[in-house]
């Protein structure tokens, strides 16, 4: 039986050691992304898609286990390698009223739930900043920037940041929803919709760079075809994933990476685009799960499998519920979309300390300490 009284074990304090925190330098970041990174900006927005709402956040310490928008149990990808590099305090949300304050300390997070790529994905969720957004809303900050430390500073602390992009996971969802009006299904082909997303990403990626960015990690996507969600509206048995997604992704995440080391060679020696391949990183999860000390990939912790369940909203905070699991870190996804913060640490820890076929050209740390 699920309980609200999920336990938090020592795999915490494990992993953390295995970061190994830096704090020779200080760490500023400028995230960008869907839900699988957004930091509570929706919680500013009129949308369908937020995580403001217990039990998301349960097991996030600085709010002491309130929610704060993130889309998981505790710690998203960036905040976990936020703090391992050292981070003066994690990136506040671009829409909350302290991010400028906050953008020279551990940067700004503009990333928005249901966003995507294309400016159309997640329109059924209503409030949602697409990409294009987001990198508005950060030209906006910089403008803050050169008010207080002119351009020559601002450039100069730009070049030492971290630019991170984690999107496109709602634009391929989109691809495989019914074709009903406001819901999604682009009318293209899929080769033309990758095409697309890579051709608008490159776009994006250029657009940041004139605006300063320097050290830049793009962040592919993961096997969607093994969520719960998706399996559970395709009926598929523990163990089984939408393949036909997967394959789709795999073409698509392989354009992104060419795309993205394309970009080295056409930037030159000033700037750095690390491609991050998150879907091997996750996919050896599943695989081998039990090497990772996780007991369930199949189910959410949060929420029920079949027929699919939401993490629900619940109210007193003493009040005892069935729809969590017993044991949040022995479960690889918190909800029916996104990984609980267990499997967070794995894919931050393989981000900042792995070999070339999760990062490269570099990876995380050898970026935050690369001296442009």
């Amino acid at each position: 039986m699920k309980t609200k009284m999920g336990t938090h074990h020592s795999w915490f304090f494990i992993i953390v050691s295995l970061l190994h925190v830096s704090s020779c330098v200080s760490f500023t970041n400028f995230a960008f992304g869907d839900s699988i990174v957004d930091a509570g900006n929706n919680n500013y927005l009129p949308s369908l898609s937020r995580a403001d709402y217990s039990p998301y956040g349960i097991d996030f310490t600085p709010s002491g286990g309130k929610p704060t928008g993130r889309y998981t149990n505790g710690f998203t990808i960036v905040d976990i390698v936020a703090q391992a590099l050292g981070a003066k305090t994690l990136s506040s949300p671009s829409l909350s009223a302290n991010a400028a304050s906050h953008a020279t300390l551990g940067g700004i997070n503009y990333a928005s739930g249901a966003s995507g790529i294309l400016e159309g994905t997640g329109s059924l969720f209503v409030g949602r900043l697409p990409l294009k957004t987001q990198i508005d809303n950060f030209e906006l900050s910089r403008a803050g920037m050169v008010k207080t430390m002119g351009e020559n500073g601002t450039q100069e602390f730009l070049k030492n940041a971290i630019f991170s992009l984690t999107i496109g996971s709602n634009d391929i969802i989109t691809a495989f929803l019914p074709n009903l009006p406001f819901i999604g299904n682009y009318d293209v082909s899929p080769t033309t919709l990758l095409d697309i997303m890579v051709s608008n990403m490159t776009f994006h990626l250029k657009r940041l760079h004139k605006l300063g960015a320097r050290k830049t990690v793009v962040v592919d996507i993961g096997p969607l075809g093994c969520i719960p969600f998706v399996r559970s509206i395709h009926f598929l048995p523990d163990g089984k994933c939408h393949e036909e997604m997967n394959a789709l992704i795999r073409r698509y995440n392989q354009k992104l990476r060419t795309a993205v080391h394309g970009l080295n060679e056409e930037m030159g020696s000033g700037s750095v685009f690390v491609f991050a391949n998150s879907y091997d990183v996750i996919n050896g999860m599943l695989q081998n799960y039990r090497d990772y000390g996780f007991e369930n990939v199949n189910d959410p912790c949060c929420g029920e499998f079949f027929p699919l369940s939401f993490c629900l909203r619940i109210g007193d905070e003493n009040e005892i519920s069935t729809n969590i699991c017993d044991d949040r870190s022995k479960y690889l996804f918190w909800d029916s979309y996104h990984p609980g913060e267990a499997a967070n640490f794995i894919i931050a820890q393989h981000m900042l300390n792995g070999d070339e076929n999760t990062c490269s050209p570099l990876n995380v740390r050898q970026l935050h300490s690369l001296k442009l």
